[in-house]
């Protein structure tokens, strides 16, 4: 066998040991700047690619999350663009969503065939709105280093001020949109966080330079309860592959976090659009092929 040629007895996956680390890299670089993991495409990357098709590839895909992203929301905490209203409002809606996600996945949705082509018809005119805003743009924020300045929050609303432009959020319709999330995410066992960011965007109309924090830090609590709960139903990760791909995801949305201020809102949007598009492609495409 070739050198750094090695075989991981849980998922059965025979690789370079530096392959995986070196896609995550990547991966979350680019996807870090846009407020998301990157751990939607990395599913796909780890069925298709690596041939890892156990159940526990989604325990897996949790553990990435866990090692991952906690070097980006440092960064963004370090920055002072962790927006703790807008985590908050996200928090109290994806947590209690993911919960009740996954009993629903355990006792209504066995077959996901039907809710697959929902979801992913919901996705696809998501991705479609985000399309035309990034073609014809009503208004482009620019970054600024100045810290968010919250202007009013209550049990009712959010008001803040960021670039010299000032933003009002209705909580409830913001919350009960991240619990729909949860939900989504803990049907699939996913974090949520490729689905809240665009939404965020498209309809709330956040900049990303406020909610790519927010968004980072929701996905990370949702697969740590993740993990715990595969853990729990006997059905644990591969720690020895999840490491590798977290250590990659670690030092790519770090530098991802990092960077995203020097690039344009249109780009962060266009990025967010396609994985949106990818998303809903797969899912469509998944329930035809059946």
């Amino acid at each position: 066998m070739p050198l750094l040629w090695y075989h991981f007895p849980v998922s059965n996956v025979e690789t370079y040991l530096f392959f995986p680390p070196l896609f995550t890299f990547v991966l979350s670089f680019f996807c870090a700047t846009a407020g998301i993991s990157g751990a939607f495409l990395l599913l796909p990357f780890q069925v298709s690619i690596l041939g890892y098709t156990a159940p526990s590839v989604t325990a897996t895909n949790h553990l990435f999350n866990v090692i991952a992203i906690p070097s980006g929301v440092y960064r963004y905490w370090r920055e002072k663009r962790l927006y703790y209203p807008l985590t908050l409002l996200i928090t109290l809606g994806t947590l209690p969503g993911v919960i009740i996600g996954y009993f629903l996945r355990i006792s209504l949705f066995e077959d996901l065939e039907n809710f697959k082509l929902l979801v992913g018809v919901v996705l696809l005119i998501i991705g479609i709105k985000l399309f035309f805003d990034i073609l014809f743009p009503k208004k482009q924020v620019s970054f600024t280093p100045e810290p968010i300045k919250t202007l009013r929050f209550n049990i009712w609303y959010l008001k803040f001020e960021y670039s010299k432009q000032i933003y009002t959020l209705k909580n409830i319709p913001l919350t009960l949109t991240s619990l729909i999330v949860g939900i989504i995410g803990g049907v699939y066992g996913i974090g949520g966080g490729a689905l809240m960011a665009p939404i965020l965007l498209a309809f709330f109309k956040i900049p990303p330079y406020v909610f790519a924090g927010a968004t980072l830090f929701g996905t990370f609590l949702t697969s740590v309860l993740g993990v715990i709960i595969f853990i729990l139903g006997g059905i644990g990760p591969d720690f020895l592959l999840g490491t590798l791909l977290g250590i990659g995801g670690l030092f790519g949305i770090y530098l991802g976090a990092k960077f995203q201020k020097k690039l344009p809102q249109r780009f962060i949007g266009f990025l967010l659009t396609l994985v949106l598009l990818f998303i809903s492609y797969r899912y469509i495409l998944a329930f035809f092929q059946n």
